[in-house]
């Protein structure tokens, strides 16, 4: 693949659009203190704006790269800025196209930056807060990586679903959740009911975070359900007894 995350024209871009931002919306940022300084991690938000990636990457201080729909390649506007900011495009169809964006996101992990996922698959046009997929978990897992759950809220009120230009002087709040570490499953990547607990802790934090009415469906084309139930920890979870292409769906983006 010719993307291989964000670079020098991200940290660039970030400096001189930052500032641009904080004039033209009001930003309340928490828990960014939980970001570590250097090494890899995944950061996880709820989607419910075209502008979540971009504002999640003006406010975190370090590089980050994110997946996005392959369908952003085929317009002028967007093939070459875009990839310079660090997406990585992925083909929703399934296949070797998309496990090679996985395979991208997995060098930038390894080679100790950060990397995006919404684990939503794409983005809730109704606000609700969806079924995640598991592709942030089996990622952790192999790279051994921490997930940061992350709460964007205000977003879709400055940029509804379909509108076209973003409305200006209004509020986003952007929170930063304790890290989930997955050390302790380290030899458990392949097991799909760890990835499903994983996943669903994952959504429960972000939860947490959003305040988001949460529906256990998978958003999108593809939204069946009928979990088993089991327990975590004193939390019910909900694991999935069969879910094809989970990692293709997590990494589908907007």
């Amino acid at each position: 693949m010719k993307a291989q995350g964000a670079g020098k024209a991200q940290a660039r871009f970030r400096r001189i659009a930052r500032p641009v931002a904080n004039q033209l919306w009001t930003f309340h940022l928490e828990g960014f203190d939980w970001l570590p300084t250097s090494g890899p991690a995944i950061l996880a938000p709820n989607h419910v704006s075209f502008l979540d990636s971009a504002f999640l990457m003006l406010m975190v201080q370090r590089n980050i790269s994110f997946v996005g729909k392959a369908e952003y390649m085929d317009s002028w506007k967007t093939k070459y800025f875009f990839p310079m900011m660090g997406m990585i495009p992925i083909d929703r169809a399934g296949g070797d196209k998309s496990q090679a964006a996985l395979d991208t996101a997995e060098r930038v992990l390894r080679r100790g930056e950060l990397f995006g996922i919404f684990p939503e698959g794409t983005r809730s046009r109704d606000g609700v807060l969806y079924k995640g997929r598991t592709g942030a978990a089996r990622l952790a897992l192999q790279v051994g990586c921490p997930i940061f759950p992350v709460g964007v809220v205000g977003t879709r009120e400055i940029q509804p679903p379909d509108a076209k230009l973003p409305k200006i002087r209004r509020e986003a709040t952007i929170t930063i959740g304790r890290p989930i570490n997955v050390e302790r499953y380290r030899n458990k990547a392949e097991d799909h009911l760890v990835l499903r607990q994983i996943t669903d802790e994952l959504m429960f934090e972000i939860r947490e975070l959003t305040g988001q009415e949460y529906r256990n469906v998978y958003a999108g084309k593809t939204a069946e359900t009928e979990p088993t139930v089991v327990a975590k920890v004193g939390r019910v979870v909900e694991v999935q007894r069969s879910e094809l292409e989970e990692t293709v769906g997590a990494a589908s983006g907007s």
